[in-house]
């Protein structure tokens, strides 16, 4: 523009690379308070003073982009002072021709804009469908990140909701990020816990540092992010560049918002399934799930159970479903949903490695309504005594070999027993009718055996049993009656 314009530069830097936004024409002696910076300023010289260093470091600090000065009107010439001041400040200083109108060197400079403009526009357009590309390539939200990135000129990252890398680029510094996340939720530790926290979330992070500039969006609708994606690059990010990379969080978002979505119909399949194998459906419930590309383990199988939070994990390893109902134990409707997992006996430990949290596994069984119903409250059990015991893993083979007591939940089991056992642990007099029943009953009613244990005479054990008899209200002869008051024993006896 400054040969086409006839312009003639006096002073200031050898090459013209000024960022110029406009033009502004004025002759006041400190136009400054008039003008935003970058702009051109055009001028006569109709007011211009003898200090003209002063003149020019007013514009310098303004952040004038250039001066631009007008021969033939005010000053045949340049003043010298101004070419001088200029020079010394940095400043560039173009000399206008009489024949040049300073309009005319507006409407070139708004055309240049327009076209710049123009042109950021189709790069962003352009950018915006390589990454739509990459968005239907098989890698999916790899493949925008990667996309991302040389659109960038720098490095892009992937996060789970827990700030958690999932993929990244070379060179990604996704510390910085990890680290703001957290500390953008105060109380909870990590980012995935920030509704939780009734933190708001921002639309977007910013980061800077030394040679650094990071930008991080949060993915998917509602408080609650579905992740996150991080880009970075050396240089700060231009408006071009700022569209780009909300395009890519647009597709990232509604790659994530399509997963959620497949994957609930994925999941309400499976419970379909579910329902088929305990309606003894199997050969049903194998064709559905054999359309969709899935399979069920081969019998015999194994079910495994384990708090809802361990459904991501398991539906990557096995046929998995999400159970609430009325058939659940109280101590698992009170823990909420629970997830269970049909899996091949050999992959059973595993897939149970992989979760974490607490896990109870049945034992082996069948496509048998019967036979899975069962495993079903198998694993549940286990799963309950792996919560109580504070356990990784527990099978419901050990609890079996625990006897009865091990599979009766341990809150109930201990009402009962203290319920039952009341009247005993009662009663006034210095005998402990409580272990006399208990050495009686483990003796089988023996009572010389029974009154040697205790180290008393056998009448006086059978007295003993005469007032647990009367103060119980129940026949010590009758089996039935020998089985409760054992099973009470045993959990008065176990750990709380």
């Amino acid at each position: 523009m400054v040969r086409r314009m006839g312009l003639r530069p006096l002073a200031g830097p050898a090459s013209l690379h000024a960022v110029v936004r406009w033009v502004a024409v004025s002759e006041l002696a400190d136009p400054t308070p008039y003008l935003e910076g970058d702009e051109l300023l055009l001028t006569t010289g109709m007011r211009l003073e003898a200090d003209m260093s002063g003149y020019v470091a007013r514009l310098v600090a303004r952040g004038v982009a250039g001066l631009g000065f007008g021969v033939g009107v005010s000053h045949e010439e340049v003043p010298a002072a101004l070419v001088e001041a200029a020079d010394q400040a940095g400043l560039p200083l173009l000399e206008v021709p009489r024949e040049t109108p300073f309009i005319a060197i507006g409407k070139a400079v708004s055309e240049l804009l327009a076209a710049e403009q123009y042109e950021e526009i189709t790069r962003a357009f352009a950018a915006q469908g390589r990454l739509t590309r990459a968005a239907l390539r098989p890698e999916g939200m790899h493949a925008v990140i990667d996309r991302l990135a040389k659109e960038v000129g720098g490095w892009a990252a992937l996060l789970d909701e827990t700030g958690e890398v999932r993929h990244a680029t070379r060179g990604a510094h996704t510390d910085a990020v990890t680290a703001e996340l957290t500390r953008l939720a105060p109380g909870t530790g990590q980012p995935a816990q920030w509704a939780a926290a009734e933190v708001r979330l921002p639309a977007s992070l910013a980061l800077s540092g030394p040679g650094e500039h990071i930008v991080v969006q949060p993915l998917g609708g509602g408080t609650r992010p579905r992740g996150f994606f991080a880009v970075g690059a050396k240089e700060p990010f231009s408006p071009v560049t700022h569209t780009v990379i909300n395009a890519a969080g647009s597709l990232l978002t509604l790659a994530v918002e399509q997963g959620r979505a497949h994957r609930s119909a994925e999941r309400r399949t499976r419970s379909a399934v579910l329902e088929l194998l305990l309606a003894g459906a199997a050969d049903q419930a194998h064709a559905v799930l054999g359309r969709l590309g899935g399979r069920l383990p081969d019998a015999p199988l194994l079910v495994l159970a384990t708090d809802a939070d361990g459904l991501d994990t398991l539906e990557t390893r096995a046929f998995t479903v999400l159970i609430d109902d009325a058939a659940t134990t109280a101590a698992a409707r009170a823990a909420g949903p629970m997830a269970v997992a049909l899996v091949a006996r050999a992959a059973a430990d595993t897939v149970a490695r992989e979760v974490d949290g607490p896990v109870g596994i049945s034992l082996p069984a069948g496509y048998d309504p019967v036979a899975l119903r069962g495993a079903l409250d198998q694993a549940r059990r286990a799963l309950d005594a792996a919560r109580s015991r504070q356990a990784r893993v527990v099978r419901f083979g050990e609890l079996a070999g625990q006897g009865l007591l091990g599979l009766l939940e341990p809150a109930a089991a201990q009402a009962f027993s203290a319920a039952l056992l009341a009247p005993l642990a009662e009663y006034g007099s210095r005998a402990d009718l409580i272990e006399s029943l208990r050495a009686y009953l483990d003796c089988n009613g023996h009572w010389d055996a029974a009154a040697q244990r205790l180290g008393v005479h056998r009448h006086t054990l059978r007295y003993r049993m005469k007032r647990v008899a009367e103060l119980l209200g129940r026949d010590l002869d009758d089996p039935g009656v020998r089985a409760e008051l054992w099973l009470a024993l045993q959990a008065a006896a176990a750990p709380r």
